[in-house]
């Protein structure tokens, strides 16, 4: 039995979910478990993942309801908290991990010394998807080089943390009432304040969808300058953590036209991709 649980939240995501679970059942190495934490969708989300499992039987997908508190960090924890595995995997309902994550999630733990771990991304719904991967590398790595002692970062769309990680720190994470807070760079600020190792894997792969770009400027500003919410709110104070936040913006307006543009060239229904991966 595999070693890794896999954790998707999700919330009305009836249009996506089924590509995510097929790449998470289509794995080299298979997880033990594949968690769909429902925090209340009000679309056909748990009916798309009810039909998945009949059509998967013995693939371990499961699906949890998490009708209480609303939000990222509660439905999260109910995933990481319902987990039987020794790591727990996460990433999100639009995502779409290479055939080989799970893999490349056990071999980064082989290191016993890796509490968490990360790893690149590209957009699935974008062109040049391969340089988009090579610029993501890149920019990870740079900011790693450039503040070693203070960048702690996990990407909630493709990350991994081992389940004793999870219970160490589980009753200091910030709640995030108000859904202020980047919730993964939060975890990662309480492992790295726990003294516990987060790695970068480059071979960690995972396509997301730039729907993000889709949002009005006024809510991509207050989504991207969460990075710096986050960091003051563990009293964290440094210009050189202000990279993020500033490549984000930049790249905002001509990342958008591009989406728009690419859209109407494939005549991609909303949020699909043409031509598959």
């Amino acid at each position: 039995m595999g070693a890794v649980s896999i954790v998707i939240p999700a919330f009305n995501e009836e249009a996506l979910i089924r590509r995510s679970l097929e790449a998470a059942v289509g794995q080299t190495v298979p997880a033990r478990e594949i968690l769909v934490v429902d925090n209340g969708s009000s679309d056909a989300t748990a009916q798309v993942v009810r039909q998945f499992q009949s059509a998967h039987p013995g693939h371990g997908v499961r699906l949890v309801r998490q009708d209480g508190a609303s939000g990222i960090v509660p439905t999260r924890n109910r995933g990481f908290d319902e987990a039987r595995g020794e790591v727990i995997g996460r990433f999100d309902a639009d995502s779409l991990p290479s055939p080989d994550w799970v893999e490349q999630v056990e071999a980064c733990f082989a290191d016993g010394t890796v509490a968490a771990a990360t790893g690149p991304v590209y957009y699935w719904d974008l062109p040049f998807r391969r340089l988009l991967l090579a610029a993501d590398r890149l920019v990870r790595r740079a900011m790693l080089q450039a503040v070693p002692n203070e960048f702690r970062f996990l990407f909630g769309s493709n990350m991994a943390l081992r389940a004793s990680a999870w219970k160490l720190i589980r009753g200091e994470t910030c709640p995030d009432e108000h859904d202020r807070l980047h919730e993964d760079i939060d975890l990662a600020l309480h492992l790295a304040g726990r003294g516990l190792r987060i790695a970068y894997s480059p071979s960690m792969v995972t396509g997301i969808s730039s729907r993000r770009l889709d949002d009005s400027p006024r809510d991509f500003v207050f989504y991207v300058t969460r990075f710096g919410r986050t960091y003051a709110a563990h009293g964290i104070h440094s210009k050189r953590l202000k990279a993020p936040t500033v490549f984000f913006l930049g790249i905002y307006l001509p990342a958008r036209l591009v989406r728009s543009a690419y859209r109407r060239w494939s005549r991609s229904p909303s949020g699909e991709p043409p031509g598959g991966r």
